[in-house]
């Protein structure tokens, strides 16, 4: 197993979907993965505007920049969380190809079925946790220390909700493990 997640004769960048509401579940997940890729692009596109944009005009204008720092930060935290799903649907995470290549084919199996699992379990906690901070961030009404002070929700949220779409992925994964591929019925 080479650790993608294309079906052998697939055409490429297609993924492979199980059968029944399992295989709706995974259309979707792969419908939000695609959108939310999208808005982390223009995220990382927006963070290079704002870095581009402070350091033209503390150069230029000598204008202090307090508020795109903060801006850019927060849009690359959110476009890295939120991607985090996609890249788990192409196996991008994990997928150490030189066990992969070494090890019988079952056993392959057996090592990305546990990996899956322990993944699930450390990303359901991390998002329990991302949430537990939005909470607390909002009930606080938290803003970051400096003179700009967006509040902490933002990139909280982002966190969370990121993570949470992680383990939905995982989730949908693990499952996948125990149930056959449309093109196996």
């Amino acid at each position: 197993m080479s650790g993608s997640a294309e079906q052998p004769g697939a055409p490429k960048g297609r993924l492979e979907v199980h059968a029944g509401t399992l295989g709706l579940l995974e259309v979707a997940q792969n419908r939000v993965n695609r959108a939310i890729s999208a808005i982390g692009m223009v995220a990382l596109l927006a963070a290079a505007l704002v870095l581009t944009w402070s350091v033209f005009s503390r150069y230029v204008f000598k204008a202090g920049t307090d508020w795109q720092d903060e801006v850019a930060v927060f849009c690359i935290v959110g476009a890295v969380f939120l991607a985090g799903a996609w890249v788990q649907a192409q196996r991008g995470h994990i997928g150490i190809e030189a066990i992969a290549s070494i090890l019988p084919a079952r056993v392959n199996h057996v090592r990305v079925v546990v990996v899956d699992f322990m993944t699930l379990a450390f990303c359901a906690f991390f998002a329990w946790k991302s949430w537990t901070l939005f909470h607390e961030a909002w009930v606080d009404k938290m803003t970051t220390s400096s003179t700009f002070a967006p509040p902490l929700t933002i990139p909280y949220g982002l966190m969370a909700l990121g993570m949470s779409l992680l383990v939905v992925q995982l989730l949908l994964q693990v499952i996948g493990h125990f149930v056959p591929r449309a093109t196996e019925e």
